[in-house]
């Protein structure tokens, strides 16, 4: 029997992953709580730990779970920027869900935009008032515009596809890029200089942590409108927040936010919020935020459930390996041990 312990699980993760429970080949207990170095002592016994984005798995983690029996991190999500992934080398294996839905988090930017510049979020809430005014609601035409993409993975290239089925030009930017996919790749500071709007769609790294910044922005057209539904920390949101009250940025989505490990998920509508600066941007007329719902959906939250499952099993029936597994063996994290079919140590 392989005892799973997952941290930071709401009502939808226990309702997607209930059902494997069932077969009894493992066995799950769900906590409430986040994982950090205070409560690393609850998993003590288990063979996996099973962690979403806003859990803390840095080196004192690691190094209490693996004491306490920890064989394997199961990320139930795409991104890995929380676990120290060197540390866990040699001691813990991680594995992740590379793609659950990339249609869901596409979806919702496009829907983060919609909303933003035909100020439908503005009209529900007059319209509740029965005020059917349509002074301040004017908005502008997607089609003609020049969208930059940043990072065209799976969910950047069905953004595109999105973007280029409202008639829209798309310019884009990754380190890697997709080689014969049709995509008009610039360098970034001229998909800056010449995008309406700009959406990210990339990891978080040490090279990509506040590639939007107030030097970024500088370089950015008067009123462009920026979409962030891959991580908060890739826009230094004090430089995003003096844009907008520059008037530089005219609009700008967001479903993450930097510091929103002890915001997001959780119901604080009862308490004052201590976080100035998020309270600021949620306080401005063209800023929407949402809560880091956009991998939430039906399709997604059971190809999660799924993949993170068959990750376990894989791993526990063949001998240590797993095909997303997230390796350091080489520093090459996502793609070394596919080229050597083999566990990672």
């Amino acid at each position: 029997m392989i005892r799973v312990a997952f941290f930071d699980t709401k009502e939808y993760d226990r309702n997607s992953f209930i059902q494997y429970e069932k077969h009894g080949e493992m066995e799950f207990k769900f906590l409430d709580t986040k994982l950090t170095e205070d409560t690393a002592e609850l998993a003590k016994g288990f063979d996996v730990v099973c962690v979403f984005v806003n859990d803390t798995v840095n080196n004192e983690v690691i190094d209490k779970l693996y004491e306490g029996g920890v064989k394997m991190i199961a990320l139930r999500c795409a991104g890995y920027n929380n676990v120290d992934v060197k540390h866990a080398f040699g001691k813990l294996h991680v594995v992740h869900v590379p793609a659950y839905s990339p249609y869901a988090v596409a979806e919702h930017a496009a829907a983060l935009l919609l909303t933003s510049i035909r100020r439908i979020h503005k009209a529900y809430n007059r319209t509740r008032d029965f005020n059917f005014s349509l002074s301040g609601l004017t908005g502008f035409d997607l089609h003609g515009k020049t969208v930059g993409v940043i990072g065209t993975g799976k969910i950047g290239r069905i953004f595109i596809d999105i973007c280029r089925g409202f008639g829209m030009n798309v310019i884009a930017y990754d380190v890697f890029p997709s080689n014969n996919s049709g995509i008009d790749y610039v360098g970034l500071d001229e998909l800056f200089t010449r995008s309406d709007i700009i959406s990210l769609h990339c990891p978080l790294t040490d090279d990509t942590k506040h590639m939007i910044n107030a030097n970024a922005i500088e370089k950015m057209k008067k009123g462009v409108v920026i979409l962030n539904t891959s991580r908060g920390a890739l826009i230094d949101a004090e430089a995003l927040l003096d844009g907008i009250k520059a008037r530089k940025v005219g609009a700008a989505c967001l479903d993450v936010y930097e510091e929103e490990a002890d915001i997001f998920f959780e119901d604080r509508s009862g308490h004052i919020l201590n976080d100035e600066l998020l309270s600021r941007l949620i306080s401005m007329p063209n800023v929407i935020v949402t809560s880091h719902q956009a991998f939430l959906t039906e399709e997604a939250l059971s190809n999660i459930a799924e993949t993170t499952v068959s990750n376990i099993k894989s791993f526990f029936e063949n001998d240590g390996f797993c095909d997303n597994e997230l390796c350091y063996r080489c520093g090459n994290i996502e793609h070394c041990k596919k080229e050597r079919k083999q566990k990672c140590f």
